[in-house]
């Protein structure tokens, strides 16, 4: 299940009718209903500029843009849902650019700001989009990015893509086609339970913590990755680290140098895959989220820049 909810075909439609209501019910200004409108949108605005920018400070950047323009716009827009996607996808494109540059300078392994679900503005409607697909998406190009996660994740169709990315059809159907086998080994595919994936998030933190090499023998598998974004400003590893063997290395090496130890907040679900936050050996604040396949760990993503943690909640 790829599409984001309702099709933009049938969000579109959604939006007039309760727009029409909301003018029916009430005289008020273009001011108003273009703001009413824009709220309607907001969350998912916000969700496909995170998805095309792994961050949610920049994606909230893009909406600040996008309102500007949609305020300006004309009063004759006929479908403003699908308008609202349009320069939220040109406006992510402009600056996925410049940030790609960035990322070519950034210090280690870079990861996108883990979006914690929760019941607050910033909450995630699922859509089985996990980091690990997130890191996948890196690999493609701009318009490979755009028109995967139009289509295949927001559910637009491919026509309405092509007047997005202003390509033709045909262009588009191949630019979603080879970005869904670049990302292909990178879709989730493994369902766990929730009291399931709370035991595994806890018994992990407790064994690496412990520096336990039997527990975390019994809970990480052979190829595992370890990815850790500091961004140069908090100690990190600066590659990724691969294999079971140099992983436990790494868990004895940081229990035996420990002067704290690292304090468990709580399990929480990162970007679709469990995790949970905690304060590190130096009690700094950290999301950890885990890649579990069949009962083990096969990638575990550390986020402790904090420029990327300042909406997690302690």
């Amino acid at each position: 299940m790829w599409h984001y909810g309702d099709s933009e075909t049938d969000q579109v439609q959604n939006s007039r009718t309760r727009t029409t209501a909301f003018e029916e019910r009430s005289s008020v200004s273009l001011e108003d209903r273009k703001l009413n409108e824009f709220t309607l949108q907001r969350k998912r605005l916000l969700h496909l500029g995170y998805r095309m920018l792994g961050s949610v400070t920049e994606a909230e950047d893009v909406l600040q843009d996008a309102w500007l323009r949609w305020a300006r716009a004309d009063d004759d827009i006929r479908t403003p849902a699908a308008y609202l996607t349009r320069i939220v996808t040109r406006l992510c494109l402009d600056r996925m650019r410049s940030a790609r540059a960035r990322r070519e300078v950034y210090v280690g392994p870079w990861l996108p700001e883990p979006l914690i679900e929760t019941a607050d503005t910033y909450e995630v409607v699922p859509d089985d989009v996990t980091v690990t697909l997130m890191l996948a998406l890196e690999r493609l190009s701009p318009l490979e990015r755009a028109a995967f996660l139009l289509h295949d994740v927001f559910g637009v169709a491919l026509t309405e893509v092509a007047v997005v990315l202003e390509r033709d059809p045909t262009a588009v159907r191949q630019l979603a086609s080879r970005a869904r086998k670049n990302v292909q080994n990178a879709r989730p595919r493994y369902n766990i339970g929730a009291a399931e994936a709370d035991e595994i998030a806890r018994a992990f933190f407790a064994a690496s913590r412990d520096g336990d090499v039997a527990a975390l023998s019994e809970l990480l598998a052979r190829d595992v990755q370890i990815h850790t974004d500091g961004g140069g400003k908090v100690r990190a590893f600066r590659d990724v680290i691969y294999g079971l063997e140099r992983a436990l290395r790494l868990f004895v090496s940081a229990r035996k140098k420990a002067v704290l130890s690292p304090t468990f907040l709580r399990t929480v679900t990162i970007d679709g895959l469990t995790g949970y936050v905690s304060l590190d050996t130096n009690d700094l604040l950290q999301t950890t989220a885990l890649d579990i396949r069949d009962g083990r760990i096969f990638a575990i993503y550390i986020v402790k820049n904090p420029d990327k943690l300042t909406r997690v909640k302690i």
